[in-house]
């Protein structure tokens, strides 16, 4: 019990299977509430009077039928009689799942409805988990009740577009509240953090992620067929350019032409290139393995051994494509004939 007044909150579930006893409920939520930690309970039982003092409950509508003696086609009432449990329980409100319906908080004289973001369901199983355990960390952070549930309400519609049993990430739920729909070509050059969360984005919606990299130093007809190639073999393009010192440290000492916010920036304007990130070692293998893409191409005399990161992105499941350079242009060319003497 003395760990108690230590977290952050205490959620009470074990599922009616004896471990949380009547007396031990109340010695929980009595040393948290004491110590100004919410408590939040996923019911198991007809009876909520055990959890008598917690911060919320959060029962499903057959758990608050259950509860109540409502049928849950009488939905009124049985809102009604949740309200009253609230007062009866002594605790700040019930936090009530929907299913498709999303969440409603019941104060003892007020309401509120978080509905649920229509997106496809491929498998509502953890739903209820996910819900309690966001409720938990927004209570925990100083959250009203209100931006909990639809923060929680978003991360359940989030986990039923997965198979199975599965976590949300921080990254998933910062991008469904920054959906990108109008993004400017500046807007596309993103650090690795930023990065992140755009493909948490792109991912909660299906799109599938396509990578390459390079130097990118003067763009010729070379570079943007091979962009184009890219785009094609997915939903989403992230260019991901060497630094400066690093082509420098690849090329040599007048390397780069072009510095490598220009180059990010003219990346950034192709209509192929939906995102544009600056990597500073000499390979971008731990990139990489940060936004496991679907897709890892890269142009030129390659093969998927001799291409980095293409064991990796085989290992979850991607694949690697090879683009063939187009005959006669390079950025070496370039340099060439711009040194070279017209008379010459």
């Amino acid at each position: 019990m003395h760990l108690v007044s230590k977290a952050y909150a205490v959620i009470l579930s074990d599922y009616a299977k004896g471990t949380l006893s009547p007396a031990l409920c109340q010695g929980v939520i009595e040393v948290a509430r004491g110590s100004g930690i919410p408590v939040l309970v996923d019911p198991k039982e007809k009876s909520f009077g055990k959890y008598a003092g917690a911060t919320t409950i959060c029962p499903n509508l057959s758990e608050l039928s259950l509860a109540t003696g409502i049928d849950c086609t009488n939905l009124d009432e049985l809102i009604a009689a949740g309200q009253r449990l609230v007062g009866e329980a002594r605790i700040d409100f019930l936090t009530v799942t929907m299913s498709e319906k999303g969440i409603l908080l019941l104060f003892p004289d007020s309401s509120v409805h978080s509905p649920a973001r229509a997106r496809e369901v491929f498998d509502v199983s953890g739903a209820g988990d996910t819900v309690i355990a966001t409720m938990a960390v927004c209570l925990a952070s100083g959250l009203d009740a209100e931006s909990a549930v639809n923060l929680s309400n978003l991360a359940a519609g989030i986990v039923v577009g997965k198979t199975g049993t599965a976590p949300i990430s921080r990254n998933e739920l910062v991008a469904e509240l920054t959906i990108s729909t109008t993004i400017t070509s500046h807007e596309k050059v993103l650090d690795n953090e930023q990065l992140l969360v755009r493909i948490a984005e792109w991912r909660a919606t299906g799109h599938r992620i396509v990578f390459t990299n390079g130097c990118f130093d003067i763009l010729h007809v070379g570079h943007i067929t091979l962009l184009e190639q890219c785009r094609r073999y997915g939903d989403k393009l992230i260019v991901a350019i060497n630094s400066d010192p690093s082509v420098q440290s690849r090329k040599g000492s007048t390397r780069p032409v072009v510095g490598e916010s220009e180059r990010a920036r003219v990346l950034a304007a192709l209509a192929s290139t939906d995102a544009v990130t600056i990597f500073s070692e000499q390979t971008p293998l731990n990139l990489i393995r940060r936004i496991r893409p679907d897709v890892l191409v890269k142009g030129g005399d390659y093969t998927t051994t001799t291409v980095v990161g293409a064991e990796d992105v085989i290992s979850w499941g991607g694949r690697v494509e090879i683009v063939a350079t187009v005959p006669g242009y390079s950025t070496s060319n370039t340099i060439a004939h711009m040194t070279t003497p017209a008379w010459a």
